[in-house]
């Protein structure tokens, strides 16, 4: 048995293919808004956050290293996550509670945030 053929048969088409879209893996995640509230930032490309402590977090197999990050509280939803610290050194210029601006950056799996610039709150 096949696909319905002839002249009376769009209206049944197009609903079987509206219906068979909901199978396919990309088109339910862009359409469902799951992924967007799955995800810290909820859509923005930068967010704001206050640090809440230094960790440092072991690199995967086969590395050894251990990658210089904060635990970060986002200000706008106060979801806390792991940014990652770039360049050597400049985990000492980061302090607790600094306000920091933080980039989505899909790197490494431990921590997906990149931080780029913190401040002193007043």
């Amino acid at each position: 048995m096949g696909k319905c053929r002839g002249l009376r048969t769009a209206r049944k088409l197009r609903s079987h293919r509206r219906d068979q879209k909901w199978h396919d893996k990309q088109y339910k995640k862009a359409h469902l808004g799951t992924a967007l509230k799955a995800n810290p930032f909820g859509g923005a490309s930068h967010a704001k956050g206050i640090v809440l402590e230094k960790v440092g977090v072991e690199a995967k197999q086969p590395n050894s290293a251990i990658r210089k990050c904060v635990r970060v509280q986002l200000i706008k939803n106060g979801k806390k996550i792991t940014a990652f610290v770039p360049n050597d050194g400049c985990l000492n210029f980061i302090e607790v509670s600094i306000s920091v601006l933080l980039l989505l950056f899909l790197g490494w799996p431990p921590t997906h945030f990149y931080l780029i610039q913190g401040s002193y709150l007043t």
